[in-house]
């Protein structure tokens, strides 16, 4: 073996701005340009200026209570193509999903299940969660049924109520 074609141990570490010379990018400005604020310090990264604008912050609407941090909760995703492993004329719900250990059960109480038409079925199976209008059509194709109220309906439902 010679020293021409031994493997690479080290990767070139990032220049360190405003390090002096021996860093690689040293000088007199140190590639921060000349003068002002972003030469000096480092900026929050929500300043916008100081001109009479509203920020971004501002923009946003109000979330408070706990969980204002965390982004919003969607569904666990199911693509029909994963369904062709379970048994066929089966009842599909979140129970069903457990016991075939498709999805965790602790995760499918607080995110809920939704199914998607990505891929094809072919086996015959009863649905019984929250489905697309594509997965639908190819389920009812392949000979199976979807047994649950579209959101649409569920919400007429509750503004009927008056």
């Amino acid at each position: 073996m010679t020293d021409t074609n031994l493997p690479k141990l080290k990767d070139k570490t990032k220049k360190r701005v405003g390090r002096g010379y021996g860093s690689g990018r040293g000088g007199h400005t140190s590639g921060r340009g000349q003068k002002g604020q972003k030469a000096r310090r480092n900026i929050n990264v929500l300043f916008e200026g100081v001109k009479v604008k509203k920020s971004l912050i501002k923009k946003l609407p109000f979330q408070r209570g706990k969980g204002k941090f965390k982004p919003g909760r969607k569904p666990i995703v199911i693509n029909l193509k994963y369904l062709n492993v379970l048994p066929s004329g089966s009842k599909v719900d979140i129970d069903f999903l457990v016991k075939q250990k498709i999805v965790r059960k602790d995760e499918a109480d607080v995110f809920g299940v939704k199914i998607l038409g990505d891929g094809e079925i072919s086996k015959k199976l009863i649905i019984k969660l929250p489905i697309s209008k594509s997965a639908t059509k190819k389920v009812e194709k392949a000979g199976g049924s979807v047994e649950i109220e579209k959101t649409s309906e569920i919400k007429s439902k509750k503004t009927n109520k008056k």
